[in-house]
Formats: C-alpha cells, sequence, structure tokens
C-alpha cells in the first residue's frame, strides 16, 4: 500500500496580540488580536484548565479554515477517523500542583472528583476529541524541545499508514505560575501563553471535499543532533529553502558540515514570543504555512532541539505541487 500524503488545510491561533498565522511573520503590531482576558470566558470554557481553554479557542479557527466546521459550530468532518495530537510540555501542570497541595494540607479527603481528569498529561487533547466529536487516535505527546514537531511527526505517521483521515495537531503552553518557576533562568524573558492548531489531511481526502491544500508535510526527521536532522529532512526535496524556521540559539556556524543554508533567511518565533516549548514547532509550522500561501519562494524548513535536548528535529513543508 502506497503511504498516503499529508498536507495541511487549516490554520488556528490562540496567541496573545495575533490575529492569524501571517502575524507570526510580521513586526510586533499594537493592539488587537486575541485577547485571553476575554476570549478564555465562556460557557464552554467553564471546568476546564487553561491550556485547555487555549487549545480549544485555536481549534476552532483551523476547523474553520479547512471547511469542517459548519455555521453552528458543528464538525462535519470523519469524526470515527479524525485524530487529535497535542504536544504540550507544562499543559496541565498548575493541576497536578494542586492536587498535590491538596493532598499535603487535607490528604485525599479534601480533592474534588471532578478534578480528578485535569490531572491526565491527555486532558488537552479529550477535551477537543470531547468538544468536536473526535473519535480517532487521541494522543499528547510531552518530549521537551522537539515535542512540537514529533507531535507532527505521529501525524504524518497516522496519515500515511491510513490510521485517520484527519488529525488535528494542537501545540500549547499555558503562562501558570508553576511553569513559570520551572522556567525561571534569571533572564526575564517570557513564556508563551497561547496555543496553535494545524488540520492535517490525507491529500486523498482533502481532494474528495474539494479542500484547498496549503502546503505539503514533506518531511518530518528526529536526528541525534540538528545537523544530522537537516541533511536527511533536505534530501527528502531537491529544491532551494526559501526560510528556516530556527529554535533560538540556533546558528548557521552550527550547522557547519550539514547541507548549505546559510545565505537562507531565518526567523526565530521563540526570540519574539518568548519560551514556547511544547507548542515550539506547531507554531513553527503554522509560520511556514502562512509563508508559502503568501506566495513565498522555495521550501519552508523547521529546525527545533540542539545541545540541550536529547534530540533534534528537522520539518520540511513544500508547496502543493511541489512534494518529492
Amino acid at each position: 500500500m502506497t503511504p498516503a500524503t499529508a498536507v495541511i488545510t487549516g490554520v488556528g491561533l490562540a496567541v496573545p496580540g495575533l490575529d492569524g498565522a501571517e502575524d507570526l511573520l510580521r513586526p510586533p503590531s499594537a493592539g488587537g488580536g486575541f485577547e485571553p482576558a476575554t476570549g478564555l470566558k465562556g460557557r464552554e470554557m467553564r471546568h476546564k484548565d487553561r491550556a485547555s481553554r487555549l487549545a480549544l479557542r485555536s481549534v476552532e479557527p483551523a476547523l474553520r479554515d479547512a471547511g469542517l466546521l459548519a455555521d453552528d459550530s458543528v464538525y462535519h468532518g470523519p469524526a470515527p477517523s479524525t485524530a487529535v495530537v497535542v504536544s504540550t510540555n507544562f499543559g496541565n501542570l498548575d493541576s497536578v500542583c494542586d492536587f498535590a497541595d491538596t493532598i499535603a494540607e487535607h490528604t485525599v479527603t479534601g480533592l474534588s472528583p471532578l478534578g480528578l481528569p485535569h490531572t491526565s498529561s491527555n486532558v488537552i487533547a479529550g477535551w477537543v476529541a470531547i468538544r468536536y466529536g473526535m473519535r480517532g487516535p487521541n494522543i499528547t505527546v510531552c518530549n521537551g524541545g522537539t515535542s512540537g514537531t514529533d507531535a507532527l511527526y505521529w501525524a504524518r505517521n497516522l496519515i500515511a499508514v491510513r490510521r485517520a483521515d484527519v488529525v488535528v495537531v494542537i501545540g500549547v503552553e499555558p503562562d501558570t505560575e508553576p511553569a513559570a518557576r520551572l522556567l525561571a533562568d534569571g533572564s526575564d524573558r517570557p513564556m508563551l501563553d497561547g496555543a496553535a492548531a494545524l488540520v492535517v489531511e490525507s491529500a486523498e481526502h482533502a481532494g474528495a471535499r474539494g479542500a484547498r491544500p496549503r502546503a505539503v508535510l514533506t518531511e518530518v526527521v528526529r536526528e541525534s543532533g540538528l545537523s544530522a536532522a537537516v541533511d536527511v529532512a533536505l534530501k527528502a526535496h531537491a529544491g532551494p529553502v526559501g526560510l528556516w524556521l530556527t529554535a533560538q540559539g540556533t546558528s548557521v556556524p552550527a550547522l557547519a558540515g550539514a547541507a548549505d543554508i546559510g545565505a537562507v533567511p531565518t526567523v526565530d518565533l521563540a526570540a519574539r514570543l518568548g519560551h514556547c516549548s511544547g507548542a515550539l514547532g506547531v507554531l513553527q509550522c503554522a509560520a511556514g504555512v502562512a509563508y508559502l500561501a503568501g506566495g513565498g519562494a522555495g521550501s519552508v524548513l523547521s529546525t527545533s532541539g540542539g545541545p540541550d535536548d536529547d534530540a533534534a528535529t528537522a520539518l520540511l513543508l513544500t508547496a502543493t505541487g511541489e512534494a518529492s
């Protein structure tokens, strides 16, 4: 059986101050965009942790962008074969800490059974699946600096082996007090408080329903080092790279010996948004889709992980019709 090609048909963001993925490639503007103080309120937001609310706010525009959400906000995609893959490293840490504090102070008799589901690391993916009735595989990846790209790796595999026709991929990190304590390094560097969502779909399924693919998920590679990951990814596609979305701290000399991409324009989203952690790879992919949708030349390379992580990843996006 020939592996199915994975394409991206929808993008959604819930990042403070940004209206859409194209804003990831523009200079910051004053005012406007998503506002958590008002955007995370409403009936369907009740009794959910912050990360789940951010994720839900990013999924809705992604599904609308893909043409999979009716006017009444009902999902009309293939529910039995729609998967949800979430990437987050600190998503429900606040809920877990709250439970631990309650046990320390009151023993388990102080716990509320209604709050127990929030201590599951898969709670975000669960809420998204429940909200839209998606009954396919339901996965959360908590994998350090490469987590977001790893989530896209699993999405691509689910499509390739035809385990799912549609995969909703979400990268989310909430700016909570426990997460801020873990990330404190004395630099006052901010932490992302937001989410990005992508609708990844088999090209066959997208074509059958007349959807317009925004980009092709051509290659996702995980290697022990960044140079090796970049080399393997670029060998999958012979065309030039037009944009390189880097992870903070990545420098061209660090890739000496890898493919010649030293002259490619770079964008470092973590330098602008702060610690993106598990959301970074998905945010990078959203920015890459915006670049290609805007007529950007060449393919898009995104990288994450490095010397301080246990691995590095490289992802290659190409325009529709250019995948090799």
